[in-house]
């Protein structure tokens, strides 16, 4: 400890002496800068971005050079300062994190030695940190500022896996704090080490109890408003999108691998491993039958609320943080972005809707925190775990700035549909009419590969949209809810009274119960009101769930062969392999083939993300990656391949530790063409160069 407590005085010494200097201070004062400047300094910031900037600013806190802030755990501190753990070990202290005053946070070094912490609480005089084998509680008895005390408060088994991360603590109302452990990556996730895939409760004296399991990255806890257990999970083996869940004691949640501890006494789960199918049929139809397994409250569904959900905060601001009180934010670390979530209960069951909310963070965010002032820290970190914000990690304040979006407020469901709560009047022309909504219901395979493409895909008919008197509210009538089904819900054609465009036009609603209540009358309706076009019908696209296959075939035909053609009778001229590695790289970065040359290239995905591989035109790889995000609930469906004469090429989307073969002649003209993957948020760092020479 000694030693460790002399490394830290020295840095922080250090650190004090350059930030007397001038020139880190006119640093910080760059620290100033809102998103609107940071817009301008950023091409390739989305025009979004930019939108969401007048009603929620972003302001970077500067870091100084030699701190390498990859934050893992935060938390605010008595002062109103922050504590944050880094991916690297240490846990830093940072004063002034509002740069009010002489705008300069102050950043002192707390503690080092550890390995990795995915946690960080402050409580009652002490840190609390979840390293990947225990929880370690760090007291600073002598008032100089860094931890001289380390106490381990409980640890856990490790079998030495990479993927073994430990997440927390949260403190429960009793007292108790909370941990969750990631499972292993062994083919779709493994619990190697006993109570990997659990969510665990720890006494004040070091009692380590099961709680509840089904977890697979379990990267975020949150209470709502309510004081209600939430936890975030990431897409993988069993696990078709991210999505938030509801936890109790004694729930099984959904990944079956650490089933495998039930036998022990201890256990609150009775479930087996062998108690759960794995049919593919949609989780809520699975879970029907199976006593005590809970489904999500909130699906997020993949690349288009984020590809890595990670923290959970409530807004407890009283309106400090505008129209959105009681709600969640939720976190996502590869898509850079923050969502928000409105929760309400049916029949005992919790459900609702996630809507974006602000995008743009300079790296991925993995933990958020409330600051004094009502304005929200977002910590971030990109090593290994690559995010479309390219900074390597970062430290932001997100603040209202007093002006009201026009949003979906909340969506409340009903029983023959839903009711959207808008933050001003609508103008009840646009808003009446059934033609300025679209509403489609869809779901996930749940089975042990990772992820799943969109099954089910149905467009609803909306019978009739009931403006209320004071034009807050519309109520939308709609034929075919589907219990425990995901609802997309687009209101593109509403307008407020004062003709503004809604900020974000869709939401997606998870139903997993049906309230009971009085149904709208449709003989009372004006016929104007109702869409006589509409029509409940399943899209042609979109297979029964027992007939789809884990990828759709190519949509465009000729741009992914699987077969050598009979026409090669040598055989190809050029045969290649390409591989993956850690945070999102083809283990090759340039690839070069002779013009017109016969190709064959066998693409293995030995990551444990999906991955594709299309070959493009020169300088179209992030273009292309982009057209991929907008295909919205199709991209699942066709593999992620927008419809562009800018693809030439292709494999489909493949699982973790899949191949593919394709075959194609190379183009005749040479150039530096492109290869990327345009799974969602990939493609700008996945992508290589395909060089075709004479």
């Amino acid at each position: 400890m000694n030693i460790r407590d002399k490394s830290a005085g020295k840095l922080h010494r250090r650190i004090g002496l350059g930030l007397q200097k001038l020139q880190v201070y006119g640093y910080f004062l760059l620290g100033m800068v809102s998103l609107d400047l940071y817009a301008q300094q950023t091409a390739d910031t989305p025009e979004l971005a930019a939108k969401e900037a007048e009603y929620y600013s972003m302001v970077d806190i500067p870091i100084p050079d030699d701190i390498e802030l990859e934050v893992g755990g935060m938390t605010l501190t008595p002062t109103g300062g922050l504590g944050i753990a880094t991916r690297r070990g240490e846990i830093w202290l940072v004063e002034n994190p509002y740069m009010t005053g002489t705008r300069i946070p102050r950043f002192t070094r707390f503690a080092a030695g550890l390995h990795e912490p995915l946690g960080l609480t402050y409580h009652r005089g002490s840190f609390y940190a979840s390293q990947r084998s225990e929880l370690t509680k760090m007291t600073d008895r002598n008032g100089d500022g860094r931890a001289d005390d380390f106490e381990t408060v409980v640890s856990w088994p490790l079998s030495g896996n990479y993927h073994e991360y430990s997440y927390g603590p949260l403190f429960t109302p009793e007292g108790d704090m909370l941990v969750a452990l990631n499972l292993a990556w062994i083919g779709h996730g493994a619990s190697l080490a006993k109570w990997r895939g659990w969510m665990l409760t720890v006494s004040p004296e070091g009692t380590l109890m099961p709680f509840a399991t089904g977890m697979r990255s379990p990267a975020g806890m949150g209470y709502n408003a309510e004081g209600d257990l939430f936890y975030s999970e990431n897409q993988g083996g069993w696990v078709g999108s991210g999505r938030i869940t509801h936890v109790e004691k004694g729930d099984f949640v959904g990944n079956p691998e650490g089933l495998k501890w039930t036998y022990l006494a201890e256990s609150p789960v009775s479930l087996k491993p062998e108690d759960i199918p794995d049919t593919g049929l949609p989780m809520s139809k699975v879970a029907a039958d199976i006593p005590g397994f809970k489904t999500p409250a909130v699906w997020l569904p993949h690349g288009l609320m984020g590809i890595s959900t990670s923290d959970i905060v409530t807004d407890k601001t009283n309106g400090g943080f505008g129209p959105f009180g009681g709600q969640l934010f939720v976190g996502d670390q590869g898509h850079s972005k923050i969502v928000r979530v409105y929760l309400e209960k049916v029949n005992g069951v919790y459900q609702g809707v996630a809507f974006p909310f602000r995008e743009g963070f300079a790296s991925g965010v993995l933990r958020m925190v409330w600051g004094t002032d009502a304005s929200l820290f977002v910590g971030m970190t990109s090593r290994g775990w690559s995010a479309t914000g390219k900074a390597p990690f970062g430290l932001q304040k997100l603040s209202w700035t007093g002006k009201i979006p026009f949003e979906i407020q909340m969506v409340q469901a009903r029983p023959d549909g839903f009711e959207l709560t808008f933050t001003e009047p609508v103008a009840g022309a646009g808003a009446g009419n059934t033609a300025s909504y679209k509403l489609s219901s869809f779901t996930y395979k749940y089975h042990h590969n990772y992820g799943s493409p969109v099954i089910e895909l149905e467009e609803l008919a909306l019978k009739a949209a009931l403006v209320s008197e004071d034009g807050m509210r519309v109520r939308l009538v709609v034929d075919g809810l589907k219990k425990g089904y995901i609802h997309e819900i687009d209101a593109a054609g509403v307008r407020s009274a004062s003709g503004r465009d809604l900020l974000h036009t869709v939401g997606y609603y998870t139903l997993n119960q049906i309230p009971e209540g009085e149904k709208v009358a449709l003989s009372t309706i004006d016929a104007t009101s109702a869409n006589p076009h509409a029509a409940h019908r399943q899209s042609a696209a979109a297979p029964r769930s027992d007939e789809m296959p884990d990828r759709a075939p190519a949509p465009v035909t000729g741009k992914r062969t699987t077969k050598m053609p009979d026409s090669w009778s040598d055989g190809p001229d050029q045969t290649l392999v390409m591989g993956t590695l850690p945070g999102l790289k083809y283990d090759r970065e340039l690839i070069e083939v002779k013009a017109g040359s016969k190709v064959q290239i066998t693409f293995n995905n030995n990551d444990d993300m999906l991955h594709n591989l299309v070959i493009v035109q020169p300088g179209t790889a992030i273009e292309v990656g982009e057209l991929a995000l907008k295909m919205g609930l199709e991209g699942s469906q066709k593999n992620y391949i927008p419809d562009s004469e800018k693809v030439l090429f292709h494999t489909n989307i493949l699982s973790p530790e899949t191949s593919e073969t394709i075959y194609f002649e190379a183009p005749a003209v040479p150039g530096d063409y492109m290869y990327v993957c345009t799974f969602p948020g990939h493609a700008y760092v996945m992508q290589g160069v395909f060089r075709v020479s004479n």
